[in-house]
C-alpha cells in the first residue's frame, strides 16, 4: 500500500468511500460508464509461482528447528482496509509456523505513532520486525538499534536503502507498478491528454518510484502531467484535491490515484462532476470502493500489490533470518531476488472490468472478504 502505501505504497482511510457505496455512475455519462476498458489488458498472476517456491524452500529450511522463542511483529504505515489482507497473511504465516506475533498499525498514519509502536514492541521482546516505513530517514535509528540487538528487520511495501540495515525488501517493484499504471493511462486516453496525480506523499520512496515509472511510461506521448497533488495521507483532502483539479482545469481528462484511498476519492470527484467516462481514472490498490468503481466503469483500471503475501512470506523470512541467520537466509532466497539483489517481488497486477470477478475469486480463496 502505498505509503505509505503504496502500495503503498500504501491505503484507504475508513469511510473514504462514503456517499458512493453503490459504485453506480449517477451523474455520469450513461452507457459510457459501463463499457469495459477492452484495450487495457488485466493481469493477476503477480509473482505467485516464484513466491510459492520460496515459501516451500523456507518451510523446508525451518523444518525441525526450535521456533519456540520467536515473537514476530508486522508494523504497517496506517490502519486502513488495504492492510487487512496483509494482516490475514501474516497471521496465517504465524499459525503455520506455530509462533507468536503481533500486527500493529498507526491509526492515523502518523510517524510518531509508528515509531512509538516499534519502541513498545521492542520493549515486549520481539525477535523480528517487518515494517512499511512512513519515513525512510526516521526509521534508520530504530533499524540500527534492532540490528544491534540481534533483531532482523524486513522492509515491506516501501523499500529502504540497503545501507539502512533492512535485510531484504519484500513487496512491489514500485517503478514497475508506476509503469503499468502509465501504460494503462495511455490506453485509456488514447495517448493524449492532461493528468493529475493524487498521492499521499511526494517524498515516500514507493510513491516517488511509482510516479517516476508513470511519467516514464507516458514520455513521448501527448499525455502530460499537469499537477501532482499531495494529500498528506488524508482521504478527505484527496477528494478535495481531485474536485478542485477537475473544476479549475477543463482540460484534465485523467486522474492517477497513487495511494489506495486516492482511487475512491478520484471516483467520487468524477461522479460528482458528471464526468464519468470522460475523465479516465487509473488507481493503485484494491480498496473495496475502488473495486466497486472498477465494476461500474468509473475507474478504468487499478494496479495491485499483494499485501497478503507480504504478510505471509514475511513471517517466514523473519523466522529464517532469526533462526538460520542472515547469510544463510540470503543464500536461500538468492534465486528469487530481483536484479538489485535485495528485492523479493510480490508482483504487480492490473484489474479491469474484464478480470475483476477472477480477482475477487482469488481474494475469497485466500480468506479475504
Amino acid at each position: 500500500m502505498l505509503a505509505v502505501m503504496v502500495g503503498a505504497a500504501a491505503c484507504s482511510k475508513s469511510g473514504a468511500g462514503s456517499g458512493s457505496d453503490s459504485g453506480s455512475a449517477a451523474g455520469g455519462t450513461g452507457s459510457a460508464s459501463n463499457a469495459p476498458a477492452a484495450a487495457i489488458q488485466g493481469d493477476i498472476t503477480f509473482n505467485d509461482a516464484n513466491l510459492a517456491k520460496l515459501d516451500d524452500a523456507l518451510k523446508a529450511a525451518l523444518a525441525g528447528k526450535d521456533l519456540s522463542k520467536l515473537d514476530e511483529a508486522m508494523v504497517v504505515n496506517v490502519a486502513v482496509d488495504y492492510w487487512n489482507a496483509g494482516k490475514i497473511g501474516f497471521n496465517k504465516g504465524l499459525k503455520d509456523l506455530g509462533v507468536k506475533g503481533t500486527y500493529q498499525a498507526p491509526a492515523n498514519g502518523r510517524l510518531d505513532q509508528q515509531l512509538s509502536i516499534i519502541q513498545t514492541l521492542r520493549g515486549q521482546g520481539i525477535t523480528g520486525l517487518s515494517v512499511s516505513a512512513i519515513d525512510p530517514t526516521a526509521i534508520k535509528a530504530p533499524i540500527a538499534s534492532a540490528n544491534s540487538a540481534g533483531i532482523p528487520v524486513l522492509a515491506i511495501d516501501s523499500p529502504l536503502p540497503k545501507e539502512d540495515g533492512a535485510a531484504l525488501y519484500l513487496g512491489t517493484p514500485n517503478y514497475q507498478a508506476g509503469q503499468k499504471a502509465g501504460e494503462a493511462m495511455k490506453q485509456a486516453l488514447g495517448g493524449k491528454g492532461q493528468v493529475v496525480i493524487l498521492v499521499g506523499s511526494l517524498t515516500t520512496s514507493n510513491a516517488v518510484e511509482r510516479i517516476q515509472g508513470f511519467e516514464d511510461a507516458i514520455k513521448g506521448t501527448g499525455i502530460k502531467v499537469a499537477q501532482k497533488l499531495s494529500d498528506g495521507m488524508d482521504a478527505a483532502k484527496a477528494l478535495t484535491n481531485a474536485q478542485t483539479a477537475i473544476q479549475t482545469n477543463p482540460n484534465i481528462n485523467g486522474l492517477y490515484g497513487v495511494y489506495s484511498y486516492d482511487g475512491p476519492s478520484a471516483g467520487q470527484a468524477v461522479q460528482a462532476a458528471g464526468k464519468t467516462g470522460r475523465v479516465k481514472i487509473v488507481s493503485d490498490d484494491s480498496d473495496p470502493q475502488t473495486l466497486k468503481f472498477v465494476k461500474s466503469g468509473v475507474i478504468q483500471a487499478t494496479v495491485l500489490q499483494e499485501p497478503y503475501q507480504q504478510g505471509y512470506t514475511g513471517a517466514y523470512l523473519l523466522a529464517a533470518l532469526k533462526v538460520l541467520g542472515k547469510q544463510a537466509t540470503l543464500d536461500l532466497v538468492k534465486p528469487y531476488l530481483e536484479s538489485d539483489g535485495s528485492t523479493i517481488s510480490s508482483g504487480v497486477g492490473l484489474v479491469t472490468q474484464s478480470n475483476l470477478s477472477d480477482y475477487q475469486a482469488k481474494l475469497t480463496q485466500l480468506g479475504i472478504g
